[in-house]
């Protein structure tokens, strides 16, 4: 009787200590240095956003969180990376409006763009610049449209890969303007500047916090900006659709992590982003690139990704696009 006692006692303290481990593993969050992948060059949007949350969220969690670059794909091969990865909090991705671009573009991903990952808070929301070398002959978006006129498939632009943001946006200028481009897909970082400069490429469309930079230093010359209202950051630049009847392209960038990452590990992280944006340092640094600094809550930031897939696919059977 005795023995069927201890067994009992035994058997009852480790039933106690396996539903107490998923709440210690929380509490002990995080003890270790955090990853968080981005998917596009050094110099680039996704890099410059990351490398500023990390510093934002770094005191608050006590570790150190390391940015890494997995470019390529439009980003997708830093989500596969990190979707693959072990759900304890970790490893993290930056996702970018590409994201649910790609989930419009392409025929099938190695990875489902909603399900498999679990969603923390939406970070910055902006929208795009068209811009030329200075000593481009097109003064303004009307001049560019008139030569891709009388051009059709000569005249360049610029991405950050096939299923990006900034290709769709190109297709989405080309089909709403009427003309044909040619698209040249880089990845990332600095390199759709380069190309730009160096004449390669006729038009960047590219992200407020890449190119406001280069306007100010007097290398390129904005012809628009694709918000459907001029954007404070950039007084003085027009929006595309004074001259194209309703263009607009508008992007976003979030933070999430691996499906099955423990709920009090994502609420965690939320309430990380939430203090890291709520500094003024962090905040100024992410306006001062021309970026709408906003948390969500991981539901919030689901239901915006869900609906600007479903936008995206819009675009991609309105434009007749041809499926990736």
């Amino acid at each position: 009787m005795q023995t069927s006692t201890l067994v009992l006692k035994g058997f009852l303290a480790l039933l106690a200590l396996a539903v107490a481990v998923p709440g210690a593993l929380a509490q002990g969050y995080a003890s270790k240095p955090i990853r968080l992948i981005q998917g596009f060059g050094a110099g680039g949007n996704g890099d410059t956003t990351a490398r500023i949350l990390a510093q934002g969220m770094t005191p608050g969690l006590g570790q150190p969180i390391v940015v890494e670059a997995k470019t390529g794909a439009g980003g997708n091969i830093a989500t596969e990376a990190v979707v693959k990865s072990p759900a304890d909090g970790y490893t993290l991705v930056l996702l970018t409006g590409g994201h649910a671009v790609s989930a419009a573009l392409y025929k099938s991903l190695p990875f489902d763009p909603v399900n498999d990952l679990a969603m923390i808070s939406a970070v910055t929301f902006f929208p795009f610049v068209i811009s030329v070398r200075t000593e481009h002959p097109a003064a303004t978006l009307a001049d560019f449209i008139a030569m891709a006129k009388k051009a059709p498939g000569t005249l360049k632009y610029s991405s950050v890969g096939i299923g990006s943001t900034q290709h769709l946006a190109g297709e989405l200028l080309a089909s709403s303007a009427g003309v044909e481009l040619l698209h040249v897909p880089y990845r990332g970082g600095g390199a759709p500047l380069e190309a730009l400069l160096r004449g390669d490429v006729d038009i960047m469309i590219d992200t407020v916090t890449f190119t406001s930079a280069q306007i100010k230093g007097g290398k390129v010359r904005a012809l628009a900006v694709t918000n459907p209202v001029p954007w404070p950051a950039l007084p003085g630049v027009p929006a595309a659709a004074e001259t194209i009847k309703g263009y607009e392209v508008r992007s976003w960038t979030g933070l999430a992590a691996p499906r099955g990452t423990p709920p009090e590990i994502i609420e965690q992280l939320n309430a990380q982003v939430r203090r890291a944006l709520a500094q003024p340092e962090t905040r100024k640094r992410y306006e001062d690139l021309g970026n709408e600094v906003r948390a969500t809550s991981p539901d919030e930031l689901k239901q915006h990704i869900e609906s600007e897939i479903a936008k995206w696919k819009r675009v991609v059977e309105q434009a007749k696009i041809e499926r990736q």
